[in-house]
């Protein structure tokens, strides 16, 4: 009777299913990576949009008018639905400038807020100047 050493197929078949389970999880960590940075992406060029249309009502020369406006910016490869809506403060020269920016299903995903000071326009160009 020969001695022969190596292992059994039970042996090898746990090996194998504890194998397979740390790439299901390795899987499944790609994944959740994946989307968690499309995510990031998303909200990230949302706020980029926000900005630009804050800075528009922001720079522009006379104050913007007191309301809800709403448009639509393709920025990134996609098509990107804001709302901006200006409301008065205490002081009649100064109004608060709110955007809203929604991707394409409708979720917001990206928000800022600015505040539109006396001259506004004026201190911009005379700094670009």
């Amino acid at each position: 009777m020969r001695n022969e050493r190596g292992f059994t197929l039970i042996e090898i078949m746990v090996a194998l299913a504890v194998f397979s389970l740390a790439v299901l999880a390795l899987v499944r960590l790609e994944s959740a990576t994946v989307r968690g940075a499309g995510l990031i992406d998303e909200a990230m060029v949302a706020q980029i949009v926000a900005r630009n249309v804050a800075l528009d009502a922001l720079t522009e020369a006379q104050p913007p008018a007191l309301g809800r406006t709403s448009g639509a910016e393709v920025n990134g490869g996609r098509a990107w639905g804001w709302t901006r809506q200006v409301s008065p403060t205490g002081d009649p020269t100064v109004v608060r400038i709110d955007v809203a920016v929604a991707n394409r299903t409708g979720q917001v995903v990206g928000r800022i807020m600015m505040i539109r000071p006396p001259s506004a326009a004026a201190a911009v160009v005379g700094v670009s100047s």
